[in-house]
């Protein structure tokens, strides 16, 4: 009985991983394209902020990463080039937690609480979650997937 109740969970959990999967990409997609319209929208306060905080090449460096995160945004709705994606946005993340919010970086053993309080923090998890597990079944990976088989 245990057994068939474990098999019947595992079952279960496997077919709402991509349902999973797909809110995450839904939800946190459209979060860092919002934020990446932003920076289009201000590249100069964005070049101010990324030359305050050493990143070399702000004038170019601050027009890519706005481009990324939007274009990335989306392309991370659709399920698109989803690992690569994922990958880029997962680097993204990290360089801001170094650059941008480092005190934060710093405790995370000290103070767990700030650390997963920082901005970056939930994007990084989400893009690492993608970038291991895929976009799932329910994207347009996917979907190209089967249409190549």
């Amino acid at each position: 009985m245990i057994e068939r109740f474990y098999r019947l969970l595992i079952t279960f959990g496997s077919s709402l991983q991509s349902v999973f999967l797909l809110a995450l990409r839904l939800y946190f997609g459209f979060q860092i394209a919002q934020n990446g319209w932003g920076k289009l929208h201000t590249l100069e306060k964005v070049t101010t902020y990324f030359g305050s905080l050493g990143v070399p090449l702000p004038g170019l460096n601050a027009p890519f990463i706005a481009g990324l995160e939007f274009v990335g945004g989306i392309l991370i709705m659709l399920g698109l080039g989803s690992r690569l994606i994922a990958l880029l946005l997962t680097c993204d993340m990290i360089v801001a937690f170094v650059l941008g919010d480092r005190e934060a970086l710093l405790s995370v053993f000290s103070n767990p609480d700030k650390f997963t309080g920082a901005a970056p923090y939930n994007f990084l998890i989400v893009f690492l979650i993608v970038l291991i597990f895929g976009p799932g079944k329910v994207s347009l990976d996917a979907l190209i997937a089967r249409k190549r088989q």
